[in-house]
């Protein structure tokens, strides 16, 4: 009898578990190596405040999110789209729902039930985990490990996965030391930059201290003409949340380029100019202009981000209509980018030149590559993960034409 022949996966994240699972039911012999003590830990993470699974929109609307990558990743994300993705949800026994916003969920919210599901499957499939083995390199076709007592451990298989992930979050798994392994290949890596992340602006002491941690609720904000509305959150550094990674990648691309990015913050998304006009004209009386403000419905945050971002003497100057005109478009600049490993997600990764239409490696014939590692980024509501599965039953299929 054949023997069956061995895959090493390198990633126990959503992407390589779903390749493994992939290619665990197809027969093959499957071991995920990761240097983490447990399977899933920043696939928990992402599912603590509801776990986000992929989006409900038009599929060309879908694809179109991936921006630059959006015609490389039409095949992969057709080959695993949106509603398989719920269909094999509900296959592991739980149920997704869509959000009003499109989004869709498991309907528990959580992550960790689905993650116990699908580790249950795995197990079933003969699916084996070697945790604490830190990818080291290559040594010719073999694997390089380091293991939890420091040892060196060489792998032989058959086929290799890789799927590391970026580089943010990195205490939960995904360092991005892989670039330079792969580097060092001569093998194509953009450098790996932040994605959906928060930005940096240079508060006072006084609005820093008194504001991080507080929501900007329902805001939009517009650069080089793009807007997005939603709320974003006050940082001791600088600024994020959802309204701000929408715009993440246009925004760090003009840092990148001329090291500032102009953010216009309307603070009244919903009133239009001259009915805030009209709002304004009421007369102010002995007032000062936070009570001004507070009475016109302007919460303590946006009425000391105004005096943030304005001298005194030039508020003092405004008329009713100016005043009005700055509410709806306050001056934000942004200086930079915050750490990459507190960015939801990464830019950057291999080259797509890199590999062929199976993702597999042009110069490691056998080794193939899915997920964040790839030059791809999207913004959170789901593409992120689905963009992940999709890649990944992309490589698995591409493994097992390999391998016949």
């Amino acid at each position: 009898m054949e023997q069956r022949k061995n895959i090493a996966i390198i990633g126990a994240g959503p992407t390589g578990l779903m390749a493994a699972e992939i290619l665990g039911t197809a027969g093959y012999s499957v071991t995920v190596y990761d240097r983490m003590a447990s399977a899933g830990r920043k696939f928990l993470m992402a599912g603590r405040g509801g776990l986000n699974l992929t989006h409900s929109e038009p599929l060309n609307d879908f694809i179109s999110r991936y921006g630059n990558a959006a015609e490389w990743f039409v095949p992969y994300i057709s080959m695993f789209p949106p509603n398989t993705l719920r269909a094999w949800c509900d296959g592991l026994g739980e149920e997704t729902f869509v959000g009003s916003s499109g989004k869709v969920f498991p309907r528990n919210m959580k992550a960790a039930p689905l993650l116990r599901a699908w580790l249950r499957r795995l197990d079933k499939l003969g699916v084996r985990f070697a945790a604490h083995h830190y990818w080291q390199g290559f040594d010719g076709n073999s694997l390089i490990f380091r293991d939890f007592e420091g040892r060196i451990v060489h792998v032989s298989s058959d086929a290799v996965l890789l799927a590391l992930g970026g580089a943010s979050w990195p205490r939960l798994g995904s360092d991005g030391a892989w670039v330079k392994i792969l580097s060092e290949l001569e093998i194509p890596v953009s450098a790996l930059r932040p994605a959906n992340c928060g930005f940096v602006v240079p508060w006072s002491d006084y609005f820093s201290t008194r504001f991080a941690g507080e929501p900007l609720k329902s805001v939009m904000i517009t650069h080089n003409d793009v807007s997005r509305q939603g709320e974003a959150m006050i940082t001791a550094k600088g600024v994020e949340g959802g309204v701000i990674y929408a715009l993440s990648s246009l925004l760090r691309d003009t840092i990148e380029r001329q090291g500032a990015a102009l953010l216009q913050v309307d603070l009244r998304p919903n009133m239009p100019l001259e009915a805030l006009e009209r709002k304004l004209q009421a007369p102010r009386g002995s007032k000062s202009l936070a009570s001004y403000l507070r009475n016109a419905g302007f919460s303590p945050l946006a009425i000391s981000l105004l005096r943030e971002v304005m001298p005194p003497e030039n508020l003092a100057r405004l008329t009713a209509d100016a005043l009005a005109a700055r509410l709806k478009s306050l001056p934000l600049t942004l200086t930079g980018t915050t750490d990459i490993a507190w960015a939801i997600s990464t830019a950057g990764g291999i080259a797509r030149t890199a590999l062929n239409d199976d993702l597999m490696l042009h110069k490691k014939s056998g080794v193939f590559a899915a997920g964040e590692m790839l030059d791809w980024e999207a913004p959170t509501g789901g593409y992120l993960l689905q963009g992940c599965f999709s890649t990944a039953v992309a490589a698995a299929q591409g493994i097992i034409r390999f391998l016949k």
